[in-house]
Formats: C-alpha cells, structure tokens, sequence
C-alpha cells in the first residue's frame, strides 16, 4: 500500500491524545508515518507522546491549528498525507481502505469519508445539512464546512497548487480551505463511516467560537470573491452566500449590542454586486 503521513495537531488534550496515537498505530495499514505537532502545549502532552515509538514529535509555540497542520505538511515524508484531529479517532481499516480508494482514482487529489459522531459519549445523529458528498462539491462548501477534517487524505501536490492552510484564521480554516479546493478540484467520497469523533466538550474551537464562526466564513467568501479563478457561475453563488451571512451576522450584532459591527456588515451586505 502508498505510504501515508497522518498529521495529528493537538494542544492541551494530554487527557484525549493516546485515543487518537493508538488509533494510528493499530491501523491495518503497515506503511505509516505519524507526526504529532504540539501547538505550545503545557500540559504533559510531551511526556505522553514519549511513551509511544516511533513518533515524529514537533513542538511550537501556539499559533493555532492551521499554522500546526501546515508544519506537518512541510515535515510529511510522504505523498499521501491524512490528518486527525487529537480529541477524534480513526476505524482500524481508515486508511488502508482510504488509501486504495486513492490509487484507483489516481487523478483525484483529495477524499473522504463518513463519520460517526459521539457528544459526551452518546451516539449523535447527524442533521440532514452534515451529510458529506462527493464530486464537485463547491456549492455545499459555501454555507459550513461541508468536510469534516479528520476524514481527509490529500495528495501533497494539492498544497503546492493551491497554498497551505491560511494561518490568520483562528477558526474557519478548514471551511477557507475546502473553499479554495473546490473551485477545481472534484472530492472522492468514501462511504463508510471510519472516522469517529466525541464532542461537546468547551475546549473545542467550534465551542468557542460557536456565536461568530460566521465572521471567519465572510472572511473566507471575500478572500475568494478576490481571487480571479471563479467561474461566473461560482462568483454569483459566492456572492450571494456573502450577502446571505453579511445579513444574518449583522442582524445578529445589532441584537447582541454591538451596533458599529452590526452596521459594517449590513453595509457589507447592500454593497455587494
């Protein structure tokens, strides 16, 4: 089987971390390389990860995950590389199946799967919009984040063509990310749910930023609208999501008192084309 590079950043998850290695060293494929980014930890993350062999260990002070991923990347031996966020965990046949998927569609630079969801150790199910898709999927990445980090694999080659993870982001990132993929590259979808992930837990990021992930998503939709790589078709939908979350953001910071945000979003919204 293609070697991987599975990513795993992590901060301050000490507690949850061994879930996440142990499921990356008991995967069924053989040829796997593991890094683990520690994004200025300073709990007894470094002490845990030296009780495992052969793990790529890589401290930083803390930047946020996307500047974490992107110091994997720029560390990754190999082309295939996968990610896993710490507090998740994969199904022991996660990569060996994902990683076959991605030999026969060898022209496919990017894929991934379903998932299982747990919040505080109860099954979740998921809504109807968190159905993940596959193919040209630029419209469903318009209104969330339509791919969920932890099932990825990517070819390395899909960094140089479109750029790394935006580090200014201190949220939002994957959402900014898959924006950009999708304009041109089409996404393989795995149907098997081999990730699994328990949330509901106030350290995860999309806890905390739970009441303004919307600010972040504008940023990505105007970062993109000032790119010149849109089809005509895929500008009016990304315009139109814009205003659609300039309205609902602005509308929001006006019942929240915040009026001179609410204001400049509302503006954003009318000024659009």
């Amino acid at each position: 089987m293609e070697p991987v590079t599975i990513i795993i950043p992590t901060y301050n998850r000490a507690a949850l971390l061994p879930r996440a290695i142990e499921s990356v060293l008991n995967q069924s494929h053989a040829n796997l390389e593991l890094i683990v980014v520690d994004d200025g930890s300073d709990d007894n993350t470094a002490e845990i990860i030296n009780d495992y062999g052969n793990i790529i260990y890589i401290y930083q002070q803390n930047m946020g995950p996307a500047a974490a991923r992107n110091r994997g990347i720029k560390a990754a031996a190999h082309e295939l590389i996968a990610f896993l966020d710490s507090d998740d965990w994969f199904a022991a046949e996660k990569l060996a199946i994902q990683s076959a998927a991605m030999a026969e569609n060898s022209g496919c630079l990017i894929s991934h799967t379903d998932e299982i969801w747990y919040r505080r150790g109860r099954l979740l199910n998921q809504k109807k919009k968190h159905r993940k898709f596959g193919g040209d999927i630029f419209v469903r990445c318009l209104p969330l984040c339509a791919v969920s980090m932890s099932t990825v694999m990517m070819r390395k080659k899909i960094f140089k063509r479109i750029g790394l993870f935006d580090e200014s982001y201190p949220c939002c990132e994957d959402y900014e990310f898959w924006l950009r993929a999708s304009v041109e590259h089409e996404f393989l979808k795995i149907d098997q749910p081999l990730t699994l992930k328990d949330g509901g837990r106030p350290d995860e990021i999309s806890f905390q930023f739970r009441t303004g992930m919307d600010k972040f998503r504008i940023k990505a939709l105007l970062k993109l609208l000032a790119g010149s790589n849109l089809s005509q078709e895929q500008r009016k939908l990304a315009e139109d999501e814009l205003v659609k979350k300039c309205r609902i953001y602005g509308n929001g910071c006006l019942k929240h008192g915040r009026p001179d945000e609410g204001r400049y979003y509302l503006e954003l919204a009318a000024s659009a084309p």
